[in-house]
């Protein structure tokens, strides 16, 4: 059914309840011995009269003068009274006519045929009877003209309804074919929208493109299920624990509401395409389940290049680190050679060397952890770990390239230890990384403020210093400088690998952007969370918080 019929018929159905709102019409019900009574009450002294004169006929009291004439009086009186006594709705309808009439009618053939002047006195009776009849006929009249009002205003209703309805079928049209028409224009996504089965009947112009098949081919005719690997949903039923088929495809997305991830695309020709398909289920306007979106994003060729890029990572890795080390050990050899002499010049030449070296040589290990983060290979060597003297190490390592660079370090720690369950050495690394960072990016005459703390953090992420009930405890490093700041539009790419704010650009701050991913991965494996606070020009401040034992 289109949106009109579906709109029309939900009009109809308020204009039927609004008509069975309305008091019923009143129903005519059997006599009850009640009714008879008031029935008989109203009736009785016609019929009483009629009944007397008769008798009074009979006994000689009136004199019969034309016998002929009083029969016909007679007849005429007895069917005015019949009349008056029948029930039924035609009768009834005719009865303030008949009654009177024929009552009168009868009342002048008895004067006729009999002389008598006291017959005169029935004429009360049809007096009445049309006086009644008067008066019920001006009440139908009343009646008839309310339900003509009544009627009108139920038209009028009815108009405003049908327009209403009219207005609403062309606000439904409009939106439906503005959401066609936003669907039609991406090129770039494929929309691909099924039945609850996966019986497509969306496909958009993004799915003609990526799949190389035309909307005619598809629609009606072909299942989500045909456009991917048979081996990818078997591996994702095997790790779900269901059956092979649609439902090892929407599982995900059926439980959370949503699920994104990569599925290989078969298309036409039988070419493969990795693809980034966002899975959403979809209702009808009812709220009933009806089907699935599947929105999805060519990433065949980012993938390809981000292969390569870690392929080329671990390969320059691996053939640097070998004679880097090399070189380091032979430059140890020598400038800790007592029985050569070497110059001052030429001694201050080879440290330069080894400090190269060794820097080119922590590029080249920060280069083969991220690519362990990225397999999957990073691991822990965990243990008690007292963050306190973490921080105080990161500042004495810092110390002498924050006095060359004018900057001043200060440390706020407790006097005790402050134990954290994690591995030192990727701890330290990740608390320099933030320091030598702090300092880097901090202008001569700045300051660099490195803070532990104890803290309580509820459900909702906040942490405070007292202990609340449902809280977990935690341990905080916050790293805090007054150095040039991120700018807000790229603080969310900050942790991405090689990623350089504009602001270190502007201002040649050395670096390749590896530091923060990796300190990032590391906090992450610890369970803990890493959260920025910056502002251009006003400094950036950094919080690793990991979770702690009371």
């Amino acid at each position: 059914m289109d949106l009109r019929g579906r709109a029309r018929d939900a009009e109809v159905g308020g204009m039927t309840t609004a008509v069975l709102d309305r008091s019923p019409a009143p129903t005519r019900r059997p006599w009850s011995a009640g009714t008879w009574w008031t029935v008989a009450l109203g009736r009785l002294p016609a019929t009483l009269a009629f009944l007397v004169t008769t008798a009074l006929l009979a006994a000689g009291v009136l004199p019969i003068g034309d016998a002929a004439t009083v029969t016909a009086g007679l007849t005429a009186a007895a069917v005015a009274v019949a009349a008056d006594w029948l029930p039924r709705e035609r009768v009834a309808a005719l009865r303030p006519v008949v009654v009177p009439l024929a009552g009168t009618v009868a009342v002048g053939l008895l004067h006729a045929g009999t002389g008598a002047p006291g017959v005169l006195v029935l004429l009360l009776a049809p007096a009445g009877a049309l006086v009644a009849g008067v008066q019920r006929l001006g009440r139908q009249a009343s009646t008839i003209d309310r339900l003509e009002r009544e009627q009108a205003t139920l038209l009028d209703q009815v108009r405003s309804r049908a327009d209403e309805l009219d207005r609403a079928s062309r606000i439904l049209a409009a939106r439906a074919q503005t959401m066609t028409s936003v669907i039609d224009a991406v090129t770039e996504q494929s929309i691909i929208g099924t039945d609850p089965d996966g019986t497509i009947r969306v496909w958009n112009p993004g799915a003609e493109k990526l799949l190389g098949l035309p909307r005619a081919d598809v629609v009606r005719r072909r299942s989500i299920l045909d456009f991917h690997l048979p081996e990818e949903l078997e591996e994702a039923a095997g790790t779900h624990g269901t059956t092979v088929g649609l439902h090892s495809l929407v599982r995900h997305a059926q439980e959370t509401g949503s699920d994104v991830r990569d599925w290989t695309y078969v298309g036409a020709g039988g070419r493969q395409r990795t693809v980034s398909v966002a899975i959403t289920p979809r209702t009808d306007d009812r709220g009933v389940h009806a089907g699935w979106n599947f929105v999805g994003t060519d990433m065949t060729d980012v993938r390809a290049t981000e292969r390569m890029k870690d392929q080329f990572v671990s390969l320059i890795s691996h053939e640097l680190r070998t004679p880097l080390t090399s070189i380091l050990g032979y430059l140890e050899l020598v400038l800790d050679d007592d029985d050569r002499t070497l110059t001052d010049e030429q001694r201050s030449y080879l440290t330069t060397v080894e400090r190269n070296a060794d820097r080119l040589l922590r590029l080249v290990g920060d280069l083969l952890f991220t690519a362990r983060v990225e397999a999957g290979q990073f691991t822990l060597q965990p243990e008690q770990v007292d963050l306190v003297a973490i921080v105080q190490a990161a500042e004495e390592t810092a110390r002498v390239a924050a006095t060359n660079a004018g900057v001043q370090l200060r440390v706020a720690a407790p006097d005790d230890r402050l134990v954290v369950a994690g591995d030192p050495v990727r701890l330290g690394q990740a608390c320099d990384n933030l320091v030598s960072n702090a300092v880097k990016f901090t202008p001569h005459g700045g300051e660099v403020t490195l803070t532990v703390a104890a803290g309580w953090q509820s459900a909702d992420g906040a942490v405070t210093a007292e202990e609340r009930p449902g809280a977990t405890p935690v341990a905080q490093l916050s790293v805090r400088d007054t150095g040039i700041g991120i700018p807000n539009d790229e603080q969310g790419k900050l942790f991405t690998r090689f990623f350089r704010a504009s602001t270190a650009q502007r201002n040649a701050v050395p670096g390749v952007g590896l530091g923060l991913s990796i300190t990032k991965a590391i906090t992450t494996a610890h369970g803990g969370t890493l959260d920025l606070v910056s502002a251009e020009g006003e400094g950036t401040t950094f919080t690793l918080t990991l979770p702690r034992e009371t």
